[in-house]
């Protein structure tokens, strides 16, 4: 066969496209490398991770969002559910409908009283700021004392409901003294805008977009009360017995979403905006409003916290039997205990 001399142009060319596939693969395996730091090794997870969460959940959000965990746990169908709050994504926990999810600090009380069997595996640091009792803003309700025979709309169960118990006390009222009216958090401000309410106990994000809308008053919020409003993760007993290694990762990864959160703002409240629908300026407020919340396992400050929930709630008769909070606290192995992120 007859080799044809190559031209001076051609060589060159020939020379730049081998530098240039060269460079290709580097960058390749240099964004692979980048990508596994990022998200950590694959972990065997279980078939399915089902995982509850509500639009205030943002950690969860930005993972559901980036796809992290799918990454993770290659081998495992993880599938997202929404809920609109937490009594409702704990009675689906409490039947088989989820492995793990997130709620405020009210829902896991009433789940214990009701004998529901889930642990709590992971906490978030208190969010103080991020719930207030409202009222509109011609309303003659100016002090929490003015609450006494008011109808005031909460989602039962909720953090919000622990607020409002909290409101009550400080106002020197009983429970008695005031009409709640158990709602939703959308039913609860339909009512509240037509003044079939006289006020409104509620969360982020329905607290920022409701305060953006209508400008709102605000009586008090959970600073005011002293009312930590912690957030706590849950999962089934079954679930946390056969697989710790998984929440390991899922604390990694949260924590890891966190870290955005404060450290890419523009980014999470993009994230967030996309999911949820929700104008970027409602998710810019409520994340302002939100701390550093990376996730660990509960401390004992956080445990007596939530004690103190349980027996406000028991105290005035809304559960029907007192609870133990650390008989339904995830303790893990030594070894367990080392791999998992700091406490909050």
């Amino acid at each position: 066969m007859t080799h044809l001399p190559l031209s001076n142009e051609r060589r060159r060319a020939l020379q730049l496209l081998g530098v240039t596939a060269f460079h290709w693969v580097l960058a390749s395996r240099y964004a692979h490398a980048q990508s596994a730091t990022a998200h950590g090794p694959a972990v065997q997870g279980p078939e399915q991770l089902r995982i509850g969460y509500q639009k205030s959940a943002v950690n969860l959000v930005i993972l559901k969002q980036q796809g992290v965990l799918e990454k993770r746990f290659p081998g495992t169908r993880v599938s997202w559910l929404e809920f609109p709050a937490g009594p409702q994504l704990l009675e689906a926990l409490s039947v088989g409908s989820l492995e793990f999810g997130l709620t405020g600090d009210s829902p896991p009380v009433f789940a214990q009283a009701a004998g529901k069997d889930l642990l709590y595996v992971g906490a978030e640091p208190p969010k103080p700021d991020s719930s207030a009792l409202l009222v509109l803003k011609d309303s003659p309700l100016r002090t929490l004392s003015d609450l006494k025979g008011r109808r005031i709309a909460v989602q039962k169960g909720s953090s919000a409901h622990y607020l409002l118990v909290k409101a009550v006390e400080r106002a020197g009222l009983q429970w008695a003294d005031i009409q709640p009216v158990y709602l939703t958090p959308a039913d609860a401000r339909a009512a509240f805008e037509r003044k079939s309410v006289d006020a409104w106990a509620i969360w982020d994000p329905f607290y920022a977009a409701t305060e953006l809308a209508i400008q709102p008053r605000v009586l008090a919020t959970g600073r005011d009360l002293a009312s930590s409003n912690n957030s706590f993760y849950l999962a089934a007993r079954p679930f946390v017995q056969a697989h710790p290694q998984v929440l390991r990762v899922l604390f990694e990864e949260l924590s890891r979403a966190d870290r955005l959160a404060q450290e890419a703002r523009k980014d999470a409240i993009k994230l967030i905006a996309d999911f949820s629908g929700l104008d970027a300026g409602v998710v810019s407020l409520f994340i302002q409003r939100r701390p550093s919340s990376p996730v660990g396992l509960l401390s004992p400050a956080t445990v007596a916290d939530q004690q103190r929930v349980a027996d406000a709630f028991f105290k005035l008769g809304l559960i029907p039997k007192p609870v133990n909070v650390a008989d339904i606290v995830w303790r893990p192995a030594a070894a367990q205990l080392a791999a998992a992120t700091s406490k909050p």
